[in-house]
């Protein structure tokens, strides 16, 4: 098996034997951390504005979230969702009460609540609009996960290289172009009640930090109520307090029939969900199931998440925060314009966009490690960070001095 030469100097050749090579990694390995720093096996420190990639709400080590989990495993780790456990209600239940849904499904990933979601529209189009092969809209330069079906919704042609064929049912259109979603469901419907749901991003992530049109949303979400159609809102990287609101729903002003999360639900434990209003809450009893989702330690960390946030006032934090890091990113746009061209997004997921023909995200990315930074591409032009919530003024005025270095030594 053919290894990475980096990899392979950072772990035991029968570790890298072992270990899948799907991963293009970069040549570092950390053993520990604490709150937004990571230390790797050398002993050297890094600020960290990935946080595994907008999983890490609460930061590395976390103190709270140590001693739930400690004390949860000493009482009760799994027993599947052949039974009900009191985390699993209590987690549902503040979920309901914080949002505009109803009812939960519990998983363990992003890519598995927005599957859980595409069997949802697919019932719900079925039973409510007698539609017999649902079409599901999402938008180009989306990403929904990387199982058939999520990947299927994915709107980015290099992610289904070497996976054809794809899932049928989806259709692909520009983000934040209202006509253009119209005209296909138009198209799709012309012959009888075809499109189940529009499955979008509040903001795209991975497609480059785009946040939401509100004018558009407000338009999709009065035609999916005149049609039928339900909206589904994949919130998996940027609910949880991530954009400085609970959901990134709400920077949109209007409110989704369901909604996927993840990644910041569980501080850095496994869990995922699938949100719903009562209208659509058309699964029944073996319609899906997970093994895993929903399992008490799971659960005990989303609700541990769910306290903190309030305790510690980490959406106004994350507002403070997320409006430092900005006016920060625009003064390296006016510093750097040969190499950078603007900054968008919200509360801490903010996107460098980088000019085309100068260095590409990637190569931003590894001069920030060379200066013990840690950000992460989002696409080929956008440098994404996205820290912990618990990050500091001083930790927002660290990541940009080690950018700002980085891209000097890139050239201006």
């Amino acid at each position: 098996m053919a290894v990475d030469s980096q990899l392979s100097s950072l772990i035991s050749p029968a570790g890298a034997d072992a270990v899948m090579n799907t991963y293009r990694r970069f040549p570092v390995t950390f053993t520990h951390g604490q709150g937004c720093w990571l230390w790797d096996r050398h002993g050297e420190r890094y600020m960290d504005c990935v946080a595994g990639i907008a999983v890490c709400s609460l930061g590395h080590s976390d103190p709270v979230l140590q001693q739930a989990l400690s004390k949860q495993l000493g009482r009760l780790q799994h027993v599947s969702n052949l039974y009900f456990t009191p985390e699993q209600g209590e987690l549902a239940t503040w979920i309901t009460a914080n949002s505009p849904m109803d009812a939960v499904f519990f998983c363990n990933s992003g890519a598995e609540a927005n599957e859980a979601a595409i069997k949802l529209a697919r019932k719900y189009g079925r039973c409510k609009r007698g539609i017999e092969q649902a079409r599901i809209i999402t938008a180009r330069a989306s990403f929904h996960g990387r199982t058939m079906a999520s990947l299927s919704a994915t709107g980015q042609p290099k992610y289904h290289q070497g996976f054809t064929p794809l899932v049928e049912g989806f259709h692909y259109v520009d983000y934040n172009d209202f006509p253009a979603i119209q005209q296909c469901i138009d198209r799709l419907d012309a012959q009888g009640p075809a499109v189940a749901a529009v499955l979008l991003e509040p903001l795209q992530g991975e497609g480059g930090v785009q946040p939401g049109d509100p004018g558009v949303f407000a338009a999709l979400r009065q035609l999916c109520d005149q049609r039928g159609i339900l909206l589904i809102l994949d919130e998996v990287q940027v609910g949880m307090g991530r954009t400085g609101q609970l959901w990134g729903h709400q920077h949109l002003g209007i409110e989704p029939d369901a909604m996927t999360m993840a990644k910041g639900l569980g501080g850095g434990f496994p869990i995922g969900a699938l949100a719903v209003k009562r209208h659509c809450d058309v699964l029944q009893p073996g319609d899906h199931a997970s093994t895993f989702g929903g399992n008490p330690l799971a659960c005990r960390a989303g609700l541990t998440v769910a306290a903190e946030l309030k305790r510690r006032h980490l959406l106004t934090n994350v507002q403070q925060r997320g409006e430092q890091l900005g006016r920060g990113l625009e003064e390296l746009v006016v510093e750097f314009p040969r190499l950078c061209a603007a900054v968008r997004g919200w509360g801490l997921i903010q996107g460098l966009v980088l000019r085309e023909g100068g260095p590409g995200a990637a190569q931003v990315v590894q001069a920030c490690l060379q200066h013990k930074l840690l950000v992460v591409p989002a696409g080929n032009q956008v440098v994404r960070l996205v820290p912990p919530l618990t990050i500091s003024g001083a930790e927002v005025d660290t990541a940009l001095m080690r950018l700002r270095t980085a891209l000097g030594g890139l050239g201006a």
